[in-house]
């Protein structure tokens, strides 16, 4: 157990100020048991990576909380709540990471399960008091901690058996987001005949090889892949 009056750091990245000081006012409110939080925030992914690098020379972060869609810093291209927990996890390996996020389909939160392991995801339409006081326990006690449709998500993709590479993922999310094969080519790192060849690969996996790219969207989300 924690000793009284411990202080626990969480860094809170979200380019929405209202959604942090949210969190914030909420658990630093909270009369949690042998510690108190304080919840620092950060809108970009510099101002978060820099936040990062200045607590490794003084009292570390203990939970990281990552919105996945950031908003463009000053300068340089957009990056990722995902790429800051990639990162997260060179600068300081011990912190414990929480996403807190619109996004509830599987292809997201499986990505983010893939690439950074967090301790825990959130969707927001599911954060309320209680689920965001629960989280911080479970996450600093015995992680990881997740709402209900995170949980579904994963435990869906677990249950399948068929493998699908990045490419396969990519060409599949591209689909349901109404890009046209042709298209595929700015966002997919293939030609188009090697994009055809895949969704004809993936439809066969499936068994609809007959079938059309709506039901192959249909297919793959009730796979779990969407």
């Amino acid at each position: 157990m924690m000793e009284t009056d411990q202080i626990v750091r969480i860094l809170a990245v979200d380019d929405h100020e209202m959604t942090t000081l949210g969190y914030k006012y909420i658990l630093e409110d909270t009369a949690f048991k042998g510690f108190r939080v304080d919840l620092d925030t950060a809108k970009t992914f510099e101002e978060a990576k820099t936040k990062l690098e200045q607590s490794t020379r003084g009292l570390p972060y203990r939970i990281l909380l990552l919105d996945i869609q950031l908003s463009q810093g000053e300068s340089g291209p957009t990056k990722s709540g995902e790429e800051l927990g990639i990162l997260a996890r060179k600068i300081t390996p011990n912190t414990r990471i929480v996403f807190m996020s619109s996004f509830s389909d599987n292809y997201r939160i499986n990505s983010v399960m893939q690439s950074v392991d967090p301790e825990g995801y959130m969707v927001k339409s599911e954060i309320d008091q209680p689920s965001l006081q629960a989280m911080v326990e479970t996450v600093l006690e015995s992680p990881p901690y997740y709402t209900q449709r995170a949980l579904t998500a994963i435990r869906k993709r677990m249950a399948n058996t068929i493998h699908l590479d990045e490419n396969d993922k990519k060409i599949l999310y591209c689909l349901s987001q109404g890009t046209k094969t042709k298209d595929m080519v700015e966002h997919i790192s293939l030609s188009l005949p090697s994009i055809e060849n895949r969704k004809r690969q993936i439809k066969a996996l499936f068994g609809i090889e007959k079938q059309n790219d709506q039901a192959l969207i249909a297919e793959a989300r009730r796979r779990g892949f969407l």
